[in-house]
């Protein structure tokens, strides 16, 4: 297992520590922006959807590929490798993991939320994430190198701390949405596309104004006031289709890469 790794900002105003690869904390000037892991909406406070996104269940757990039929559950495969740590800095750190092609992953959602006790996926990949603190923002990347001809989806799944008392909004060219507005959709996630910009507005804290390159749209998930998802995604997965169209993969690429920058404004 990866210990944990603390990295603190140049004026030493921020600290953000990451578990296993997961990003668990970033204090900005005494305040906690992430979720915490243990507290109501969510288990974890970070993840990474990959290859696929959404769930896979009314297919049977099955994905199809040009190399045939994969078995993947909700989001992909990658949640469960563990990561490995390729470099620590002050302020940087960096992670990886790898998979063979149709190798068995224990799946951790068996049995009690899955009947497929493995996933598989018949493509080598090689995944890394990274981290990078400033004085003013947090710099998440993720570098893809897939096995030529490769399809695949990716999504970043980061939770934020909000104030529980449901007066928190988001704003995306020009426009609201309400924290009420994505409790209302449910499992399926408030959908915001062709974007590459989004800010968390508090009444209570900092806001936070994300960036992203590579994904171009948003998923918004929660279902208690004290906590949102906002989730840079390739595509939104849930199109009323058990299966996921193929036009909802990447084009097959050797090296991608993706970024999301976390920008507090006190």
């Amino acid at each position: 297992m990866v210990s944990q790794i603390v990295i603190t900002s140049p004026d030493k105003e921020s600290t953000v520590v990451i578990d296993d690869g997961e990003l668990v904390s970033y204090s900005f000037f005494g305040e906690e922006l992430i979720h915490q892991k243990g507290d109501r909406g969510w288990r974890n406070a970070d993840t990474e959807m990959f290859p696929i996104i959404g769930p896979t269940e009314a297919n049977n757990f099955r994905v199809q590929t040009d190399r045939g039929e994969a078995i993947q559950d909700q989001h992909g495969l990658l949640r469960e490798l563990d990561y490995k740590v390729l470099t620590t800095a002050s302020s940087s750190a960096e992670f990886s993991k790898s998979y063979k092609k149709n190798s068995k992953v224990k799946n951790s959602k068996f049995p009690e939320k899955s009947t497929e006790a493995s996933l598989s996926w018949p493509y080598d990949f090689h995944f890394k994430k990274s981290f990078q603190l400033d004085d003013k923002s947090l710099l998440v990347s993720f570098e893809v190198d897939a096995e030529k001809g490769m399809p695949y989806m990716l999504g970043y799944h980061p939770a934020f701390k909000l104030s529980g008392n449901n007066t928190e909004s988001l704003l995306v060219k020009g426009s609201g949405i309400s924290l009420q507005d994505v409790l209302d959709v449910g499992s399926i996630a408030y959908k915001v596309l062709n974007t590459d910009e989004i800010v968390l507005n508090k009444p209570d804290g900092a806001d936070l104004h994300l960036s992203t390159e590579g994904f171009h749209n948003f998923m918004l998930w929660t279902e208690v006031s004290s906590m949102l998802c906002i989730e840079p995604i390739t595509a939104y997965p849930y199109t009323g289709s058990d299966s996921l169209a193929p036009e909802l993969f990447l084009e097959p690429n050797k090296v991608s890469h993706f970024k999301i920058n976390i920008r507090p404004n006190k």
